[in-house]
């Protein structure tokens, strides 16, 4: 069992030893259920030769590892990585030279989101307890099965890289895995949140009027700041299903406010003067425009969609990978609306399925 490693001066001595590793496994354990930003309880590291389990709470300064991160020399093998990488940055910067396992199972035709635990089984026949999985990673001391059950995380993840590795020169798909991790290289430093940005994630508003747009844009952008501000999650703030009630009815006053039936009486109470404030401001008009109409779904353009996720099966089938690792959804609505930019045109992709998708309009 490891002991969890507490002193700074071993952390930087443990930093030094695995910069001069070909690679390192991480795994971070964290808790978010009540906070805005993860709070990063323990973090594992291990290479071929030595492992450890960081007790990030004792040590809050982890500026010793930013170095190792950003080492593109020193592969960082992760599983599932970009939860982890994000949970990282605030404290140790972005990392370079990503592998990330999960990205490469699936493409040599396993599960796209297949488990650590699952992978390990299949690719080392190591079976794995994963009996903390709902543990409470703040809480101090931990015990040691979970201290087991961490430090397993990284344990298997340098063999695990050179059993991919090996997989995917013996497929021909060691360009693509390689394409795929700068992609993911390039998105590991892109974690900071913009609060003007934060309506994009509403689903639904940009097909609204300009006024609940823009109504929309400064309440997402208030609970945004309020939230990290407050370290809080943004639902304790403003709750999504209230947000778009909101922007729907543009309540102008308490009375207006309390027939919002998605927004909790403490919220109304603490928080409902700057709400209707950004009401106000959106200066959207008394009375507002008519919520849009339901559109019909546009029969050829549902074909069109269905006819090239039929072209990405029969390529996917044919490779041996999940569908959605070609092509998303998303992406096949984009190529079907005339948008050549999707992903699935670009790259390895567009060799391998994007030329397909292209003749089958």
């Amino acid at each position: 069992m490891p002991t969890p490693l507490t002193d700074a001066a071993e952390l930087e001595s443990l930093v030094h030893a695995l910069g001069r590793s070909e690679a390192v496994g991480i795994d971070t354990e964290f808790m978010r259920e009540r906070t805005y930003y993860a709070q990063l309880c323990l973090l594992q590291l291990a290479d071929t030769e030595r492992s450890a389990c960081v007790d990030t709470l004792a040590l809050q300064d982890l500026t010793p590892l930013r170095a190792l991160l950003a080492n593109a020399t020193v592969c960082k093998i992760l599983h599932a990585a970009r939860q982890d990488l994000e949970v990282l940055w605030p404290a140790a910067g972005a990392a370079r030279n990503v592998f990330d396992t999960q990205v490469a199972a699936g493409l040599i035709g396993l599960p796209a989101q297949i488990g650590y635990g699952d992978l390990v089984f299949r690719l080392l026949g190591i079976q794995l307890h994963k009996g903390q999985t709902r543990t409470d990673w703040s809480h101090r001391p931990l015990s040691p099965e979970q201290l087991q059950y961490a430090i397993e995380d990284v344990l298997h993840l340098p063999p695990l890289r050179v059993r991919l590795l090996e997989e995917l020169a013996r497929r021909g798909r060691l360009a693509w895995f390689e394409e795929d991790s700068a992609a993911l290289d390039a998105a590991s430093g892109s974690f900071d949140v913009d609060p003007e940005e934060a309506w994009l994630r509403l689903k639904g508003i940009s097909e609204l009027d300009e006024g609940r747009i823009r109504l929309a844009r400064l309440l997402a952008a208030w609970r945004e700041r309020r939230a990290m501000a407050a370290n809080r999650p943004r639902g304790w703030i403003l709750p999504d299903p209230a947000l778009r009630e909101i922007v729907q009815r543009v309540p102008r006053s308490s009375a207006d406010l309390e027939r919002i039936q998605d927004l909790p009486e403490g919220i109304r109470e603490r928080s409902g003067a700057q709400i209707l404030a950004l009401v106000s401001e959106a200066a959207v008009n008394n009375p507002p425009p008519p919520l849009p109409q339901r559109r019909r779904p546009d029969g050829e353009r549902i074909a069109t969609i269905e006819r090239l996720a039929q072209v990405a099966r029969q390529v996917a089938g044919e490779l041996q990978i999940a569908p959605e690792l070609l092509v998303t959804r998303r992406q096949l609505e984009r190529v079907a609306d005339g948008d050549r930019e999707a992903s699935a045109l670009n790259g390895w992709r567009r060799e391998v399925v994007g030329e397909s998708l292209l003749a089958a309009l």
